[in-house]
C-alpha cells in the first residue's frame, strides 16, 4: 500500500496563486508517476498533471502556462504550483500515485480549491 497526504489548497481571488503538496509513504517504489487531478462541481475528475520519476510532465490544456509540477524524489514528495486562478479551476484536488513495479494506482483524499471571482 502507498499512503498519500495532501496538502495546501483553499481559497483564492482570480489571478491569484496556491500550491498543493502530496506526500508519498509506504511501499513505494522508485520508478513511479504521480501527479493531480481534480473534479469540479458537477464535473468529471480529470488530469491536471503528471510527473515521472525522471521528471517528465504532462499538462491539461487548460492549465498550460498556469500550473507547474514539480517533485522531490528523495522526499517522494510531489508540488502543484498554480498560478493565474481562475474560476474554473475550482474544485477538489487529488493526489495520483502510479506504482510502476506493479501498475498499481493510488488517490489521495482530495483537498478543495476554490478560486473566486
Amino acid at each position: 500500500q502507498v499512503q498519500l497526504v495532501e496538502s495546501g489548497g483553499g481559497l483564492s481571488q482570480a489571478g491569484g496563486s496556491l500550491r498543493l503538496s502530496c506526500a508519498a509513504s509506504g511501499n513505494t517504489f522508485s520508478r513511479n508517476l504521480m501527479g493531480w487531478s481534480r473534479q469540479g462541481p458537477e464535473k468529471q475528475r480529470d488530469l491536471v498533471a503528471s510527473i515521472t520519476n525522471g521528471g517528465t510532465t504532462t499538462y491539461a490544456d487548460s492549465v498550460k502556462g498556469r500550473f507547474t509540477i514539480s517533485r522531490d524524489n528523495d522526499k517522494n514528495t510531489v508540488y502543484l504550483e498554480m498560478n493565474s486562478l481562475k474560476p474554473d479551476d475550482t474544485g477538489v484536488y487529488y493526489c495520483n500515485y502510479l506504482n510502476y513495479a506493479n501498475w498499481r494506482s493510488y488517490w489521495g483524499q482530495g483537498t478543495q480549491v476554490t478560486v473566486s471571482s
